[in-house]
């Protein structure tokens, strides 16, 4: 990924040399389709992706390898994507890591909730082409890659 500027707060922080670091990703879809779209170009800029298809198994994913950042869709066989976050959040291993909702679902009150539960941000899958979804991802690990630099 080569160095990439790093800003907090408006002040320069400096380089972040990321040629010796792989940020590694979890995303929860259960559509194998957009899984993959979404996984060959955050691959091919340099993240490791691992793709859990059931909020159990991304609870289980998130609990087991501390992603750096996780993708969620709202809508999972089983336990919803809000459920997910909410649990999250409430495991101390795991409330630190980033979470973006990704979904086609974007009525005011669910991307209302899942701010307040603490995502980062939340897209809309229509309107999120992979190249968008790879550019926002090292914008959002900027914080946790120089935190673990620190």
């Amino acid at each position: 990924m080569g160095a990439v500027a790093v800003t907090l707060g408006g002040m320069a922080m400096g380089l972040i040399d990321r040629a010796d670091e792989q940020l590694r990703l979890l995303m929860i879809e259960d559509d194998s389709a957009v899984a993959e779209m979404y996984r060959l170009r955050l691959e091919k800029d340099g993240y490791v992706v691992t793709i859990s298809r059931t909020g159990e198994d991304g609870l289980r994913q998130a609990m087991a390898a501390a992603p750096d950042l996780i993708f969620l869709d709202l809508r999972l066989p089983g336990i919803d994507g809000m459920e997910v976050l909410s649990t999250l959040r409430g495991n101390p291993e795991t409330a630190h890591i980033p979470v973006v909702i990704l979904t086609n679902f974007g009525r005011p009150e669910l991307v209302g909730r899942g701010l307040e539960l603490g995502a980062l941000d939340f897209l809309i899958k229509a309107d999120t082409t992979p190249a968008r979804l790879s550019e926002s991802a090292g914008r959002w690990l900027e914080p946790a890659a120089l935190s673990r630099r620190r």
